[in-house]
C-alpha cells in the first residue's frame, strides 16, 4: 500500500508528477512513457506506487496499455478518448462519432454566467462556436461553443475547425481536456433552436451543458447542447 504524506497518499502525489509531464509535453500525445520500473528509480518509490498512479491515469484515459509494447499517453483522435466525452448514442446502432457542421463563429463580450464557467470576468472578449451535429443524415443536435480569447487568440474560421475540437486543442495550443462536468435537463425548443434542429417550437429536448477542462483543472471550454432524443439516448456508464 502506498505511503501518505501529510494527508495525501503517496501515489496521489507522483500522479500529480505524471500529470505534469502531460501538460508540459515531456509526455507527448502517441508517446511510449518509460517503464514502471523506470519510473519508480526515477521518483524514488516502489513500483507498485507507480503502478497505482498509472492505473489511475489509465481509468481516466489519459494513459494508454498496450499488451507486449508498454504505456503510451492517448491521443485526442483515440476513439476511448472521443467516447470519454460523447455520451449520445443511437438507439437501434452500434455507439458513433457524429459529424459536425459549423454555422458560425462569432466574437463578443462574455456574460456573467460564461465568465463563471470559464473562470474570467464577465465582459472578457469570448469565442462564441454555432454548429449542428449528426448521425449520418439524422440531424441529432445544435450547440454553442464558448471559448476564452485570450486562451485561444487564433482560432481559426469556423469554416476550418475540424469535426474533433479537443483535438485542435492538442495540436495547436498543447491543451489536453482531461475531465468534464455535465448537467442535463429537460428544456422545451425555443423558435429559434426549433428552426435549427427542424423542430416544432415547444418540442421537448434533452440539454447537455458541459465545463471541459484541462490537467491542471482550468476551465477550458462551456459548451451547450440541445439534442432531439426521438432516435438517440444519452449513456452513462457507472463503476
Amino acid at each position: 500500500m502506498a505511503k501518505a504524506i501529510g494527508t495525501r497518499p503517496l501515489y496521489s502525489q507522483i500522479r500529480e508528477q505524471f500529470l505534469h509531464h502531460l501538460e508540459d509535453r515531456t509526455w507527448a500525445p502517441g508517446m511510449l512513457i518509460p517503464s514502471e520500473i523506470e519510473l519508480a528509480r526515477k521518483f524514488g518509490v516502489s513500483q507498485g506506487t507507480v503502478r497505482k498512479a498509472l492505473n489511475e491515469m489509465t481509468a481516466e484515459r489519459l494513459l494508454t496499455r498496450q499488451q507486449g509494447r508498454g504505456t503510451f499517453v492517448t491521443e485526442p483522435e483515440d476513439s476511448r478518448i472521443l467516447f470519454k466525452f460523447f455520451h449520445l448514442t443511437p438507439d437501434k446502432a452500434d455507439p458513433t462519432f457524429p459529424v459536425s457542421r459549423f454555422l458560425s463563429r462569432t466574437k463578443g463580450a462574455a456574460t456573467a454566467e460564461e465568465a463563471a464557467a470559464l473562470a474570467i470576468h464577465p465582459g472578457d472578449a469570448v469565442w462564441r462556436i454555432r454548429r449542428n451535429r449528426s448521425f449520418g443524415q439524422m440531424l441529432i443536435l445544435t450547440e454553442v461553443v464558448v471559448l476564452a480569447v485570450a486562451r485561444f487568440p487564433d482560432l481559426p474560421e469556423a469554416t476550418v475547425l475540424p469535426n474533433n475540437l479537443y483535438q485542435l486543442f492538442s495540436t495547436r495550443w498543447r491543451i489536453t481536456i482531461a475531465q468534464a462536468d455535465e448537467q442535463l435537463r429537460a428544456v422545451s425548443a425555443t423558435k429559434a433552436i426549433a428552426q435549427t434542429l427542424g423542430c416544432e417550437p415547444g418540442t421537448a429536448l434533452l440539454q447537455i451543458r458541459r465545463i471541459a477542462r484541462d490537467l491542471g483543472e482550468r476551465p477550458v471550454e462551456l459548451r451547450t447542447s440541445h439534442c432531439l432524443t426521438d432516435h438517440i439516448h444519452y449513456t452513462s456508464n457507472l463503476r
